[in-house]
């Protein structure tokens, strides 16, 4: 399998997942919509957008949630994803979409999109904050965002929280976050995907 990324966007979650459960998957890296051989990253995701899996038989998977759980199921024993018929896989899709949706989309895109008009990045700045109380009041005492163990719901938000301290919000305002974001970026697979993302950051840089 192939994994599509931008160094440290959305992708990394996938990244991390994939390193968590000890898959065979090769991460290339697309810049300006291409791909590390200069080929178009849009004849392989259409919509241009990462992270995008290509299995082993040419299909290409093209959504965060979908590329998220597709890795968790390749490898059950990981733990990654409840398994499906239960309450809890139920309760991961329902955290995925909150991620995707509201997070995801609805603060970081007009704060991230250079053309995004004005008063729609200032609404999603002024939703930060709250939505970090929101998050959280839906972690309440637990480690983890579904059920007693990592999930590649926590990949997900570990990436958000990136994202949010990249915007000037000091995760240490809300302790309970703090103290999550920290714990999970001591993990194995969230510091080698970050080292690698970032060393990639630095390559383009240079």
């Amino acid at each position: 399998m192939e994994l599509f990324a931008s160094p440290m966007a959305c992708s990394l979650a996938s990244h991390i997942t994939a390193l968590e459960a000890g898959l065979p998957v090769k991460v290339r890296f697309v810049k300006d919509k291409k791909t590390d051989d200069g080929s178009d990253f849009f004849a392989i995701a259409g919509n241009g957008y990462v992270p995008a899996l290509r299995l082993d038989n040419g299909e290409v998977l093209n959504e965060g949630s979908s590329v998220l759980q597709y890795l968790a199921d390749r490898k059950p024993e990981a733990g990654l994803a409840p398994a499906w018929g239960t309450i809890e896989r139920y309760r991961l899709i329902d955290t995925l979409n909150y991620l995707a949706t509201e997070v995801h989309k609805k603060l970081f895109q007009p704060i991230f999109t250079p053309d995004a008009p004005a008063d729609a990045k200032a609404a999603a700045k002024a939703q930060l904050e709250p939505t970090l109380d929101y998050i959280v009041r839906r972690l309440g005492k637990s480690s983890y965002l579904v059920g007693e163990k990592f999930t590649v719901a926590d990949a997900y938000l570990v990436t958000l929280l990136n994202w949010f301290s990249f915007v000037g919000c000091d995760l240490k305002k809300w302790p309970t976050i703090g103290a999550y974001h920290q714990k999970h970026l001591q993990r194995p697979a969230v510091a080698q995907a970050m080292g690698v993302e970032m060393e990639e950051r630095k390559r383009r840089a240079a």
